[in-house]
């Protein structure tokens, strides 16, 4: 067993070790695996249910609640199936060396936001800039 490959259960990331050795690629890829297959899972349960509730409704009321609903969960389908791309793009840059920092600035994106958003591109203040930007735009 290779010594990165071992993470003790407890494990989290630390700002006095080197950033991005392979303990923090390993937790991270962890991280990103179990989120994608927690989504895969999902994802598949509303397909079943999406199946089970193709029946013919009689009551327009409850025919017209039925879409609704199933809008909503196509609609939740497909931003998970965008969430699993991200995933997998993340999964890629720890592949070649490029997880964790901002493909902004180049700069080490912190800890905690990699923790709390494993997918992250940016560091907080490039993705503020990058939204303010946007905002200045959209509104032209």
């Amino acid at each position: 067993m290779k010594p990165e490959s071992f993470l003790p259960d407890d494990y989290r990331p630390a700002e006095s070790e080197p950033f991005m050795n392979e303990r923090q690629l390993e937790y991270f890829r962890r991280k990103l695996l179990a989120w994608k297959s927690e989504l895969q899972e999902q994802s598949a349960e509303t397909l079943e249910g999406l199946q089970d509730s193709g029946r013919n409704v009689p009551d327009i009321a409850d025919r017209a609640s039925e879409e609704t609903d199933r809008a909503l969960e196509l609609r939740t389908r497909d931003r998970q199936r965008k969430l699993v791309s991200k995933i997998d793009a993340a999964l890629r840059r720890i592949d070649n060396g490029e997880y964790g920092y901002c493909e902004m600035t180049g700069e080490p994106i912190s800890l905690k936001r990699l923790d709390a958003r494993p997918i992250a591109t940016m560091t907080l203040e490039a993705q503020e800039r990058h939204e303010r930007r946007e905002r200045v735009h959209r509104d032209d």
